[in-house]
């Protein structure tokens, strides 16, 4: 396995980390003693960076990962997010990014996970009623203590990233980011490696649409939310399905996996990208694992690049309601 530098941190981390987020929710029903054997999987294969958040099964995924954790601590970089809140039977309350509020997710997200310092903390959503600085500041405060070892933010916007930069180092961004989610290059990915950031990519498969497995929305879970995301509907499936065709073929010309591809692009492109892609399953777990040896030439990074122009997919990456939360 290939690493890659967290940051200015002096931290290094797998090229390919885990994120962990399907096995508790979104994806339809998981089953832990398969996501605990892939999460042991994930460590076997070198990956030492993984991902959740405390609003993922409303903090079942925290718990999942410190039952994984119990013994094997020092082998992991721990990533955790705030601000997304979520009451008691998953109810969706809002973002906040209150100071008194990130000491007490911070809190729980510690006791969930049986642990004493969170490697990586991001705020999950900027949220509009409070100043970054304040929020930052009390993220701040959490390193001082002992709590946090580095700080990120995810889904933000570059006018929010400096100013958060300009109160205590932000070490990661995460962000969607694909061949078929290519929002990112036209600015935070360059002020990223500018300012010694690293990007962080969640959904590097398009939610597994860019592996060509989904077919039908219909083979989907009814709790699956893919069944309501714009590029899963009608004549926008059809449209980015042609995509992933064509991806297909590259990649059946190199002997490999549409996912490996996929996954490739990214990192033979993006040198401080570090790419997330979340399965419950040992078997695309490895697959993901092996597209780090996969090089591509720039030749066939430009002729991925044609296969997917951002003006050729259809349908927004959320609804719209969600839309309004990115980028702020």
């Amino acid at each position: 396995m290939d690493h890659r530098p967290l940051g200015r941190t002096g931290l290094s981390v797998s090229a390919i980390g885990l994120g962990c987020m399907g096995m508790s929710e979104f994806y339809g029903a998981s089953d832990d003693t398969q996501s605990l054997a892939t999460l042991e999987a994930a460590l076997d294969a070198g990956i030492t960076f993984f991902d959740t958040a405390d609003m993922y099964g409303v903090g079942h995924n925290e718990r999942l990962l410190g039952q994984f954790l119990k013994g094997k601590r020092e082998k992991v970089v721990l990533a955790t997010k705030f601000g997304n809140v979520r009451g008691p039977n998953g109810e969706r309350l809002g973002i906040n990014g209150s100071p008194a509020y990130v000491r007490e997710a911070c809190e729980a997200s510690l006791k969930r996970l049986g642990i004493e310092t969170i490697d990586l903390y991001y705020q999950h959503r900027v949220d509009p009623k409070t100043p970054i600085e304040d929020t930052v500041g009390a993220m701040a405060r959490l390193v001082e203590e002992g709590k946090v070892r580095h700080l990120g933010l995810s889904e933000c916007s570059v006018a929010t990233l400096k100013r958060a930069h300009g109160v205590h180092p932000i070490t990661a961004v995460q962000t969607e980011y694909s061949l078929w989610t290519r929002d990112a290059e036209a600015e935070m990915l360059g002020v990223c490696a500018d300012l010694g950031i690293s990007f962080v990519a969640y959904s590097p498969l398009g939610r597994a649409f860019l592996t060509g497995a989904i077919t039908s929305t219909d083979t989907l879970a009814e709790n699956d939310f893919r069944r309501h995301n714009p590029r899963f509907q009608g004549e926008a499936f059809a449209q980015n399905k042609r995509l992933t065709d064509a991806l297909a073929a590259f990649a059946a010309a190199r002997k490999v996996t549409s996912a490996q591809i996929a996954l490739a692009w990214i990192l033979n492109k993006q040198p401080h990208v570090i790419p997330i892609p979340g399965t419950r399953r040992i078997k695309y777990l490895q697959e993901n694992a092996a597209a780090v040896a996969i090089r591509l030439s720039p030749a066939e990074v430009a002729e991925l690049d044609a296969l997917f122009p951002p003006q050729a997919v259809a349908g927004t990456r959320y609804p719209e309601p969600v839309m309004a939360n990115l980028n702020i």
